[in-house]
This record gives C-alpha cells, sequence and structure tokens, in this order.
C-alpha cells in the first residue's frame, strides 16, 4: 500500500540503558486525545467541558505498566572483522551488542500497559506486549518496587494475554461494561504508559464501530480519535462511568507516533477470551471448515437477493465439520442459531465465538431457496485460525465449441486442452480464451466452473444461464472461478460494458 499509513504496536523497547521504540507489525495503545476543536468552537466556556478528573482519580490505581524482558544473543563477529575496525579506529562499542557484547546474551525489555480485573491479582495486557518473554513484572502505581508476574494465558487471534502476580492485599480491579452501547461520538478517557513516561490520562471520542484492520485478528475494533503511544499496549479504555469497555491494541501512524487514529479491542469480544484464559489458560474456538467470501452488491443481484449480507462459501475442506453437516460450495450462510449474519467476518468471529462439540444451526441460501443446515462444530486448528488458454474462432451466439458470451470469448475444455494446461483428465468447466474489457481480474486460461451455482460443461451452458438471469430482470451472474489451485466466486455483469 503505496502512500497509506502503517499500522504498527505500541510496545516500547529497552536494550540495555539505551532508549530504543521498536514499532513493527501493528502498533497499541490506552490513551485519547484532548477534546475535538468542534467541541470547543461551541463552548460558551472552558468550564463548560467535561472533566474527568474524578473518574481517573478513581481508575488510576488499577492501570499498571507491564515490563517483559527477553534474552537476545548478539551476533558473533569474524575475528577478521573485529581486527579491520580496531585498525580503522573504531571502538569496541561499534561491534553489535558493544563492548563485550560481541555473541553474548543480553537482556532487551518491552514496555506496556495493563489492568487489574481481579482483586487476587488477574491483570490483562495485549499478548504482543508479554510475547516471548523470559521474565514478566508489573509495576503499579501507587508502589515502589515492579511485582512478578506469571502468564496465565495468551491468545494470539485476539492478541489478549492474563497474568497473575500475588499481592499482598487486595488490589482495586476495574469492572467491564457493555461495547455494543458505544456510540461514535461518546466520549472515552484511557489511562496508559506512553514512552515509558508513566500514568498518561487522555480523552476523546469513539470515532466507528466495527472496524476490520487484521485479516488474521478476530477482533471487530473500536476506532477512536485517541493518542495511542509506544508502551500504550494493553491498556483500558473508559466510558464516561468509569467502566472498560475497550482494550488499546494499534493505530494507524506513518511515523510510529499518534495521529488521532487508533484500535481497541471492544470489552464484549474480550471478556469471552479472558475468561477461557483464566480457566484454561487457552482459548478453544469452533470450526467449519469452509472458506468464505462478501457477498457484494453484484454477487446480491446475481443470487437475487435484496441486500448485499451474509456470506458465501466458495470452498468446504473435505472431511471437515462443514462437509459432513452437508454445507457446500455456494452455499450463503445467512444466519446462525438465529441470529442474522452480515458479512463474512461475521460469520467466522460468531462460529469462532461457540465451543467446539457444539451443534449450530445456520440458515442458507441455497438454489434460492432458504433451507437450515446443522453443523457440529470442531475445533479450529491452532494458528496464530492458489498460460494463456487455448485460442480458436468464436462463434456470436453463445451455442458452438468456441463462443462470445456476455463480452468474453470462451472454448470448451476438451481432452487437448486439459493436456496443454496440465489438468486432470476429469476436470470440468468452461475456459476462458479472452476476458474482454473485463474489470473483474479474469484472465486467458481460467475455468468457468459454474454459473449461479450450476455447473457448466460448454460455453453454451453458460449463455444459458446469462439469457436466463436477463429474462429475470438480474444485471449479473455469478461465476465460480478456479485459477490453478485458487478458486473464487465473481459477478459477472450480463450485459458487457462498451
Amino acid at each position: 500500500m503505496t502512500s497509506l499509513p502503517t499500522v504498527r504496536t505500541a510496545k516500547k523497547r529497552f536494550p540495555r540503558l539505551a532508549v530504543t521504540a521498536l514499532a513493527i507489525g501493528l502498533m497499541t495503545g490506552t490513551a485519547l486525545v484532548a477534546p475535538p476543536a468542534a467541541i470547543t468552537a461551541h463552548a460558551a466556556s472552558p468550564a463548560s467541558l467535561p472533566s474527568f478528573a474524578d473518574l481517573v482519580e478513581k481508575v488510576t490505581p488499577a492501570v499498571v505498566t507491564i515490563t517483559a524482558a527477553h534474552k537476545v544473543t548478539t551476533p558473533q563477529v569474524p575475528q577478521e572483522l573485529q581486527e579491520m575496525m580496531r585498525h580503522f579506529g573504531l571502538p569496541d562499542e561499534a561491534l553489535p551488542g558493544g563492548r563485550g557484547g560481541n555473541g553474548r546474551p543480553r537482556i532487551e525489555s518491552a514496555l506496556g500497559s495493563g489492568f487489574v480485573i481481579d482483586p487476587s491479582g488477574y491483570i490483562v495486557t495485549n499478548r504482543h506486549v508479554i510475547e516471548g518473554a523470559d521474565e514478566v513484572k508489573v509495576h503499579f502505581q501507587d508502589q515502589t518496587d515492579d511485582v512478578p508476574a506469571k502468564i496465565v494465558g495468551q491468545d494470539e487471534r485476539s492478541d489478549l494475554a492474563l497474568l497473575k502476580v500475588e499481592p499482598k492485599k487486595p488490589l482495586q480491579a476495574l469492572a467491564f461494561g457493555d461495547s455494543d452501547k458505544m456510540r461514535p461520538g461518546d466520549w472515552v478517557i484511557a489511562v496508559g504508559n506512553p514512552f515509558g513516561l508513566g500514568g498518561t490520562v487522555t480523552a476523546g471520542i469513539v470515532s466507528a464501530r466495527g472496524r476490520d484492520i487484521d485479516a488474521a485478528n478476530l477482533n471487530d475494533f473500536l476506532q477512536i480519535d485517541a493518542s495511542i503511544n509506544k508502551g500504550n499496549s494493553g491498556g483500558p479504555t473508559f466510558n464516561a462511568n468509569g467502566e472498560v469497555i475497550g482494550i488499546n491494541t494499534a493505530i494507524f501512524s506513518p511515523t510510529g507516533g499518534s495521529v488521532g487514529i487508533g484500535f481497541a479491542i471492544p470489552s464484549n469480544v474480550a471478556k469471552p477470551v479472558i475468561e477461557k484464559l483464566k480457566t484454561t489458560g487457552h482459548v478453544q474456538r469452533g470450526y467449519l471448515g469452509v472458506t468464505l467470501q462478501a457477498v457484494t452488491p453484484e454477487i446480491a443481484d446475481s443470487l437475487g437477493l435484496k441486500e448485499p449480507k451474509g456470506a458465501i462459501i466458495n470452498a468446504v475442506s473435505p472431511k471437515s465439520p462443514a462437509e459432513k453437516g452437508g454445507l457446500k460450495q455456494g452455499d450463503v450462510v445467512q444466519s446462525i442459531n438465529g441470529k442474522s449474519i452480515d458479512n463474512q467476518r461475521d460469520l467466522a468471529r460468531n462460529v469462532a465465538g461457540i465451543d467446539p462439540g457444539k451443534t449450530v444451526d445456520l440458515g442458507v441460501l441455497r438454489g434460492g431457496k432458504a433451507v437450515t443446515v446443522s453443523v457440529k462444530l470442531g475445533e479450529a486448528p491452532n494458528s496464530g485460525d492458489k498460460d494463456n488458454g487455448p485460442g480458436g474462432s468464436t462463434s456470436p451466439d453463445g451455442k458452438g465449441d468456441n463462443a462470445s458470451v456476455a463480452g468474453l470469448k470462451l472454448g470448451k475444455l476438451d481432452d487437448r486442452t486439459r493436456e496443454r494446461m496440465g489438468l486432470d483428465n476429469d476436470a470440468q468447466g468452461v475456459v476462458i480464451v479472452d476476458p474482454g474489457k473485463d474489470e473483474l481480474g479474469l484472465r486467458p486460461g481460467d475455468i468457468i466452473a459454474s454459473v449461479n451455482n450450476e455447473s457448466v460443461k460448454a460455453p453454451a451452458d453458460v449463455n444459458s444461464q446469462v439469457e436466463k438471469a436477463k429474462k429475470d430482470g438480474r444485471k449479473s451472474v455469478l461465476l465460480l472461478v478456479r485459477r490453478g489451485d485458487q478458486q473464487m466466486f465473481l459477478p459477472l455483469p450480463v450485459t458487457p460494458k462498451g
């Protein structure tokens, strides 16, 4: 992505005494910005703005600093290179690891934030704060010494971790609020440890809901105009009642610092994960065994749907729960246990939130008819959860072995074509010879396996489905296209553009 800002994690690393910030991949935090200018511009006076001082005074003791220590071995520099460096007057400090550090282990520390959720000493933070740590310590704002902490459990898919300290007395703990009640424009407040500065308070608003910033992550992030910086990872975002409604995890930033676009894991997503970490130390997630695709407006039209909602199955894994339950390629999943599904991420998140071994009822659109498919979920695998085709003349009526249909030049998949394309002898479908002015990304050699979930073996089959769609008043048909080991549903306009 050329000019787009990057998503970064916000943990602070301190190799030896030198302070070094590592921003690799995602960036997290727990702070928020001052009231927006639009609000201050319309305020009658500073006294009319809200003060969060009482709230901050109440919650601050439960917000902590996390220090995660890692043993790092510096690379061994060849003796010849060492002598050459000294020959040119370079000091030993110029060697990797500095004086005496060549090839020897040293300690690096990463700083993040966290918060107490149980008086007995349970503390929540981000997984990436403590990932790979050899030692974890917690610093409370009302104590001088750091307290050693045990990693109870961590979950890569949600980027959450649970720690446990052994306090001498019950700790002040924070309560979770209902993140589903947060609306864009609602106030949020955070206390965190940006840049290792210790307890820092910021405030802002919820900018948006349901942000998808990482395909591997199952969270549906709250976007906040927050000053989330390095060292803020894992800290809490509060609502105006002092309840935790989010755990700050990432920012968009071209520089590594806050530009006012931050992301927090919603509390309603975090709570069940934290509970599982607390009871079992790990998270088991339900598993269907399908690959999913979004229902775009064009796909919805090709299927006769009134709106582009649901998740379309473009592949079913062999011997998976989905195959055993009777799900089929081309099924559009519209609900799970009676709950409507908006998109493929919504379905994946709902399935993952159900324990393996339980049976779910999926509302499916299949061949234009609504059916219910019951599937017993498996357990998700551990994870953090593919030449040109033949030429030939074409016939304009779509009825020959080589024909032009909806702007595509198509060819029959015969034995000779299979051999030239390296396909199995039993491969079926219709070959795209020339995609014309296609805007879907089709290529010569792509194979159309089905149209509107009906298998096709000749260009005439494709033409028949296109003509049927025109008669039904639809603007497009749904192609299942195979390219090598990959396959994808694509909406093809029945009337090609100029």
